[in-house]
């Protein structure tokens, strides 16, 4: 059941960042008050605790990046409400895994975005040929901004399939 409602947060999460580049607090913070009430419900004080501690770790994980600009608050949130669905475990591997898909999305959206595919296809070639470039990357080409609630979502998925089992490495 927390698992649907988990996949279900974040769909409308991961559709909101792609279309306005916004994680909604209108989502989030009922989101939210429905765990904390689910949790007591389910498993009294302790749940609960359970619950806001997950919120806890999730949330300050990414406070450091929040405030050195490098994303915004929802993002922060969200990995919040993940958490305190989810635990603190949970949680923390999400991060993990969301930094390696966040890092590799990057590295995509970087190549594209700023034409840095095509002048790491020209490097290439004049590597293999032994011609000198001059030049190099222009100031602010690799300042490319993305939706980190995608990345957020598949690690936190990439961690749901493998605590059930369903992938194994």
């Amino acid at each position: 059941m927390i698992d649907i409602f988990l996949f279900i947060i974040l769909a409308i999460c991961v559709t909101t960042d792609l279309k306005s580049r916004m994680i909604y607090n209108n989502v989030i913070y009922p989101a939210l008050l429905m765990t904390f009430i689910f949790h007591f419900a389910t498993g009294g004080w302790d749940a609960l605790s359970h619950s806001f501690i997950g919120f806890l770790i999730g949330f300050g994980l990414l406070l450091i990046p929040y405030f050195m600009g490098g994303m915004g608050a929802g993002d922060v949130k969200l990995l919040g409400l993940i958490g305190a669905l989810k635990g603190g475990a949970f949680v923390f591997q999400s991060f993990l895994y969301t930094a390696i898909v966040g890092a590799i999305m990057a590295i995509i959206i970087i190549l594209i975005r700023r034409g840095m595919l095509k002048s790491l296809l020209y490097f290439i070639a004049s590597l293999k040929s032994g011609v000198v470039l001059k030049g190099g990357i222009s100031k602010g080409s690799l300042t490319a901004t993305y939706p980190y609630g995608v990345a957020i979502a598949a690690g936190t998925v990439v961690s749901m399939v493998l605590a059930q089992g369903w992938v194994v490495l």
